[in-house]
């Protein structure tokens, strides 16, 4: 692994998807970020990356990287997200005091 500089970045999980993510962990015998390191890899190559480690962690690896069916999700409950035309309406507002 390269010693190169390394950016946070913040990602949001189900419980399901924080499970799934902790028994990757565990069955690779590798911190989370790593995980997501490798999967990220895998995704960028095609799925030609595959772990080592126990039997189970490549079966691990695929269910953490297939697409959830339930589409994106919801929004931050500190974040709420305003109805589009709400939205509209205030840029109309905005813009006519202008």
């Amino acid at each position: 692994m390269s010693k190169s500089v390394r950016e946070p970045i913040q990602v949001y999980l189900t419980a399901a998807e924080r499970d799934v993510l902790d028994r990757c962990a565990a069955g690779l015998g590798v911190s989370r970020s790593e995980v997501l390191r490798r999967g990220l890899r895998a995704v960028g190559e095609g799925g030609a990356a595959v772990a080592s480690g126990p039997a189970s962690a490549p079966h691990m690896l695929r269910e953490l990287l297939t697409p959830a069916a339930a589409g994106p999700g919801a929004p931050p409950p500190s974040r709420p997200v305003a109805p589009l035309e709400e939205l509209l309406e205030e840029l109309s507002r905005d813009r006519d005091a202008r």
